[in-house]
C-alpha cells in the first residue's frame, strides 16, 4: 500500500493570511507596472466613463434647447412689436390724412362762402334803383341842370323824351319861366290856368304826376316831368309837340 501523505486543514487564519499574502502581491505587481516619471492617474471603470460623457453631451443638449427656444420666442417678439409698430403707424397715418382732408373742405366752404357774400353784394348793388343814381348826382339850379335831371327820371320811369325837344317846348311856352302862369286862355277863364315852364292845368299835373317828383306844381323838374309824362301819352313823345297841346 502506498504511503499515505498528511495533509493537515488550512484553518480560518490560515485562509485569512493567505488572502492578505495574495491581495499584497496583487498591488506590488500594479504599483510596479506604473513608470516612475508618470503622474498619478485616478482611473475608473469604462461605464463610469460613459456615463460622464452622456451626461456632458445631455448638458449641451439641454443648453442648445433652450437657446433655440429663447431665440423663436424672441423672434415671435419682434414680430408682434413689428406689427405694433406698422399698425400705430397706420394710425397716424390715416389720423394725418383726415386731418388734411378736414382741412381742405373747410378751405373749400370757406371760398364758397366769400364768393356767395360776393356774388350776393354784386346782386344787391345791380338791384339798386336808377332813380337812387339819379338822385347822387348834382344838376346846376337853371333851366339846363332842371331839363337834365327831369330827363334822368324820364329814362328810370321810361317816359320818352329828348332834351331838345323839351328844351323847344319850355322855351315856346314860358321862355324857361318856371313862375309863369297863363290867365288869358281858355283855361284861365274856366278857372284852372296853365303853370310852370310847360304851362301845365293843376288837374293834368295831378294826373300824370310823376312819383318821386314835388306835388307843387310850380317846381321846374316835377312841371317838366308831369308834362312830358302826359305828352307821351298823348302824341307818344314830347318830342311830337309843337305847339299848344
Amino acid at each position: 500500500m502506498p504511503k499515505n501523505t498528511y495533509s493537515p486543514a488550512l484553518t480560518k487564519h490560515h485562509k485569512i493570511a493567505l488572502a492578505g499574502i495574495a491581495t499584497l502581491g496583487a498591488a506590488s505587481i500594479a504599483f510596479s507596472a506604473v513608470p516612475s516619471s508618470a503622474d498619478t492617474v485616478v482611473t475608473g471603470s469604462p461605464a463610469a466613463a460613459t456615463q460622464a460623457v452622456y451626461g456632458t453631451q445631455q448638458i449641451k443638449d439641454v443648453k442648445g434647447a433652450v437657446t433655440d427656444q429663447s431665440a423663436l420666442q424672441a423672434v415671435k417678439l419682434d414680430a408682434i412689436a413689428a406689427r405694433k409698430a406698422a399698425a400705430a403707424h397706420a394710425l397716424h397715418v390715416a389720423h394725418v390724412q383726415q386731418a388734411a382732408a378736414q382741412a381742405k373742405t373747410q378751405a373749400a366752404a370757406r371760398q364758397a362762402a366769400q364768393a356767395r357774400t360776393t356774388a350776393q353784394a354784386a346782386s344787391r348793388a345791380a338791384a339798386r334803383p336808377q332813380v337812387e343814381q339819379a338822385a347822387a348826382k348834382t344838376y346846376s339850379n337853371n333851366l339846363d341842370g332842371w331839363i337834365r335831371q327831369a330827363l334822368d327820371i324820364m329814362r328810370a320811369k321810361g317816359i320818352p323824351g329828348s332834351y331838345s325837344g323839351l328844351h323847344r317846348n319850355i322855351m315856346r311856352e314860358s321862355s324857361g319861366n318856371p313862375m309863369a302862369i297863363n290867365n288869358w286862355d281858355i283855361n284861365a277863364i274856366n278857372g284852372i290856368p296853365s303853370k310852370g315852364l310847360l304851362q301845365v292845368i293843376p288837374p293834368t299835373f295831378s294826373t300824370y304826376h310823376v312819383a318821386g317828383t314835388s306835388w307843387d306844381i310850380y317846381n321846374p323838374v316835377a312841371n317838366i316831368t308831369a308834362a312830358a309824362n302826359y305828352a307821351a301819352h298823348r302824341y307818344g313823345s314830347i318830342d311830337n309837340v309843337n305847339s299848344a297841346y
